[in-house]
């Protein structure tokens, strides 16, 4: 039987508010007290989402900012013109920010600077976003480079250009506040009266953070849970033999007891319902491209660059690569972690999988 398109995949979930976009520096209301801004981004993901939410803080009206986008000009410009026309000329009281990637954490400590506001996250997150606007957290530099050269990558040219990216993550990342507020998962922060459940996500970040209010029935679900695409899970150079893929799919459990017409506000894509139907088609999708990377191992001894053409039959950038590489390593290292592979390192110290035999 013919695995469904994402079209049609899609087509199995709802969109509220149909194809309505907010305009560049602008908003959308989506929810009481909820409006929606989109920003673009210099990336084949060419977009985010963020959230402003009414809010009221230590007795003083505002709005709180959920997510940022990454650090540039053009993204600054466009928070200016929310400041000026979406406000109604009330401050931002604080930021929460849902997990450490420069798209969401970007512009935390400008945004917190320019209203003299707190960053809300989770610990992990960061710290991780800290030591990564100091140096590298597996987006470039020479860890990353030699980590994929031990997992097939042998082209000269890309490892170079990999090595040469060690200042890719504080490019969009350049720092982050001094201090800020945990996030806990169970945690409820109050936001505009209404109490909103922190549910923690592991797989794709390192400790991300999505926010249940029940009586809205609205999940702002960050990376965790997106409509269309599915989301990037990797295992970076820091923690090389993780299995991120295991906490991501159990991670999803976390979501099935959200009633199923949850209004899901996603980073990417558009508002949906369907959440249910959405975390099956997720798992399909992972037990379907775990099934291929088996079969394909069976057939000879692979390392996860030799996976690409498995899991990824459209042509990649060498940003799209670096993510598709961390991503054939997570599902070679679930069916590692399941014993349904074994690892081999060869000479030139590459790590090859095969099936036990």
């Amino acid at each position: 039987m013919t695995a469904p398109t994402k079209d049609q995949l899609e087509a199995r979930l709802h969109y509220p508010l149909g194809d309505a976009l907010p305009e560049p520096g602008r908003t959308r209301v989506v929810a009481p007290g909820v409006k929606w801004i989109r920003m673009g981004l210099p990336f084949a993901l060419d977009h985010i989402n963020l959230w402003l939410m009414r809010d009221t803080l230590d007795g003083v009206d505002g709005w709180t900012v959920v997510d940022c986008c990454i650090h540039r000009d053009e993204a600054k410009a466009q928070w200016e013109q929310i400041f000026a026309h979406e406000l109604d000329g009330l401050p931002v009281l604080r930021v929460i920010v849902t997990h450490m990637h420069p798209d969401h954490i970007g512009l935390a400590q400008w945004l917190c600077e320019r209203w003299n506001c707190r960053l809300w996250v989770s610990a992990t997150d960061y710290n991780s976003a800290r030591i990564g606007s100091q140096s590298t957290t597996g987006f470039g530099g020479a860890s990353a480079a030699d980590f994929f050269a031990t997992h097939g990558m042998s082209d000269p040219e890309s490892l170079e250009k990999i090595r040469g990216r060690a200042s890719y993550y504080p490019s969009m990342v350049p720092g982050v506040p001094r201090s800020f507020v945990r996030l806990l998962d169970g945690q409820t922060v109050t936001i505009g009266g209404r109490g909103w459940r922190c549910i923690a996500g592991y797989g794709h970040a390192p400790e991300h953070m999505a926010l249940y209010n029940d009586a809205l029935q609205v999940l702002i679900s960050g990376d965790m849970v997106l409509p269309r695409i599915s989301t990037n899970v990797s295992v970076y150079d820091m923690e090389p033999e993780s299995d991120p893929l295991a906490l991501f799919l159990d991670s999803l459990q976390r979501y099935r007891p959200l009633p199923p017409d949850t209004l899901v506000l996603p980073s990417h894509g558009k508002p949906f319902t369907g959440l249910h139907e959405r975390i099956d088609q997720l798992e399909a999708h992972h037990t379907d491209r775990l099934a291929e990377v088996l079969d394909a191992c069976a057939q000879a001894p692979c390392s996860a660059f030799d996976i690409l053409p498995v899991l990824f039959t459209r042509a990649l950038d060498l940003h799209q690569t670096t993510f598709a590489m961390g991503e054939a390593v997570a599902h070679l290292h679930r069916l590692w972690f399941q014993g349904r592979l074994q690892r081999h390192t060869g000479a030139d110290g590459v790590h090859l999988f095969r099936p036990h035999t």
